[in-house]
């Protein structure tokens, strides 16, 4: 089965040893994926929608590098600081979701690895060819 990985440049990708994403055959994972910014630091702090938003435009970009778009997800995780905080990060959710929803978990945490940091979204995908 042929594998082909993509990376983000996150300093942690290096010194935890993950990639962005891996597709193997038809299927893609992509890894858990925070808002941060370009150029470093997190997008949006404090701004739970924001901070979604950035999450799935990450995503997106990592499922094109591997042949696929949103429509290709079929499960999502959502790792969140503050679950009270729910309807704005499903908000975001939705509107990117809406026309061809996922299997979805919400859960809340303790803390991601920025403080700053409000949510962080994995993704399954599952291609066509």
């Amino acid at each position: 089965m042929i594998r082909k990985r993509v990376f983000s440049a996150a300093p942690w990708e290096a010194r935890v040893g993950y990639c962005r994403a891996v597709r193997a055959g038809n299927h893609i994972y992509v890894t858990g994926t925070a808002p941060v910014a370009e150029g470093g630091g997190v997008e949006a702090p404090g701004d739970a929608y924001r901070q979604a938003r950035r999450c799935l435009a990450l995503i997106e970009r990592a499922l094109a590098e591997l042949g696929a778009d949103l429509s290709s997800v079929v499960r999502t995780r959502m790792f969140v600081t503050d679950i009270a905080r729910w309807g704005e990060f499903g908000r975001a959710h939705a509107e990117v979701f809406g026309a061809h929803p996922p299997a979805t978990t919400m859960v809340e945490v303790r803390a991601l690895i920025d403080p700053a940091m409000l949510i962080e979204i994995e993704a399954d995908a599952v291609c066509e060819d």
